[in-house]
C-alpha cells in the first residue's frame, strides 16, 4: 500500500498511531474490510446496483457497510467543488480518503461515482491493502445510458447546457484490469449483486452463506 498523497499545507503534522487496529475492528464486525469502487458512465446503473448491494449485505450477511454516492457527496462534503479538471481530481481524492477511513474502521464501503480516468482510480487503489480494493466497472453502452437518461443530463449535455459531460464532451476511460465487469445492459440488478457477493466470498471478505 502506498502512502503517496499531496503534501499537507499545514506544517508539523504527525499522524497518530491508533491503538485499535484494522484487524481488531474487523473481528468485531465478523467480516473483512473492503472498498468497492463503482465506476461507469452516467446512467450505467452505479447507484442502483450500489443501493441494492448494500441492502443485500445488510439483510443477508448482517454486514457493516456504508454507501458513498457521487451526488450525495457533492451535496455535502464536496459542495465547494465544481466540475473543472482540478475540482474533479479533488473530488475523487476526497472520495478515496473517506473510503479509506471507512475501510480502516472495518466496514465494506461502496463508492459509486463516474471517476472517468484510470490514473486517478489507480491513485485511490494505492491507498488500500492488497486484496481489499475492488474496482467494479459498471459497463453499459453509451447509447443505452443515453436512452435511460434518468436525470435528464444527457439531454442537457446534447443541448450544450452542461459542459465537460462524461461520455459526450469529456472522455471516459474504461478500467484496464478491474476486479469485476458488470454488463448492466445484459444482466439484472439481482445478477449483478450476486456477482459482487461471490467475489467478496472468494476473497474471504465475507463468509459463505
Amino acid at each position: 500500500m502506498s502512502n503517496d498523497q499531496p503534501t499537507p499545507k499545514s506544517q508539523n503534522i504527525v499522524p497518530y498511531d491508533y491503538k485499535l487496529t484494522n484487524q481488531e475492528r474487523s473481528r468485531i464486525k465478523g467480516h473483512g474490510p473492503a472498498a468497492l469502487w463503482f465506476t461507469g458512465l452516467p446512467g450505467s446503473g452505479k447507484s442502483t446496483i450500489a443501493n441494492a448491494l448494500e441492502h443485500h449485505l445488510a439483510e443477508t450477511f448482517r454486514a457493516h457497510t456504508y454507501l458513498l454516492d457521487g451526488d450525495n457527496m457533492r451535496a455535502g462534503l464536496n459542495t465547494d467543488l465544481g466540475f473543472g479538471e482540478d475540482d474533479r481530481r479533488e473530488n475523487i481524492r476526497r472520495f478515496g480518503e473517506v473510503s479509506r477511513l471507512f475501510h480502516d474502521a472495518g466496514l465494506i464501503v461502496i463508492a459509486a461515482l463516474i471517476s472517468p480516468f484510470q490514473v486517478e482510480r489507480n491513485q485511490v487503489r494505492q491507498r488500500f491493502p492488497e486484496g481489499t480494493f475492488f474496482e467494479v466497472h459498471i459497463n453499459c453502452p453509451l447509447d443505452v445510458c443515453e436512452e435511460r437518461d434518468p436525470k435528464g443530463l444527457y439531454k442537457k449535455a446534447r443541448a450544450g447546457l452542461i459542459q465537460e459531460f462524461t461520455g459526450i464532451s469529456s472522455p471516459y476511460e474504461p478500467p484496464e484490469s478491474p476486479e469485476l465487469i458488470l454488463n448492466t445492459n445484459q444482466s439484472t440488478v439481482t445478477e449483478c449483486v450476486s456477482d459482487i457477493v461471490a467475489a467478496l466470498v472468494r476473497n474471504k471478505i465475507l463468509a459463505p452463506k
